[in-house]
């Protein structure tokens, strides 16, 4: 059984930071890339960011590059620092992980969490 639990959602005011974090367990040895997508009320899900098992290889959404940063660590947990948040960062974060690389034309991870809401307030 997988599971992808999220946490660190919340309110914060525009010009703020949140982590949200992302707890991983299961057949994780398949997994090779690991990343968050994001779902806007009334919008589509998005692409934000992306990690590779080894860590060295990151890829970010253009909204979100230079203000995001996508880290996990030896046990697997995944984390977003979201820095300069602005309202339209506004969405329920949702992590995934997939044994191929994601990205922003990943339309169907392989897995994927329940997501976890981000408010920002202007």
């Amino acid at each position: 059984q997988v599971q992808l639990v999220e946490s660190g959602g919340g309110l914060v005011q525009a010009g703020g930071s949140l982590r949200l974090s992302c707890a991983a367990s299961g057949r994780i040895v398949t997994w090779y890339f690991m990343g968050w997508f994001r779902q806007a009320p009334g919008k589509g899900r998005e692409f934000v960011a992306s990690i590779a098992r080894s860590g060295g290889t990151t890829y970010y959404a253009d909204s979100v590059k230079g203000r995001f940063i996508i880290s996990r660590d030896v046990k697997n947990t995944l984390y977003l620092q979201m820095n300069s948040l602005k309202p339209e960062d506004t969405a329920v974060y949702s992590c995934a992980a997939d044994g191929s690389v994601i990205t922003s034309a990943t339309m169907n991870p392989a897995y994927r969490g329940q997501g976890t809401q981000v408010t920002v307030s202007s």
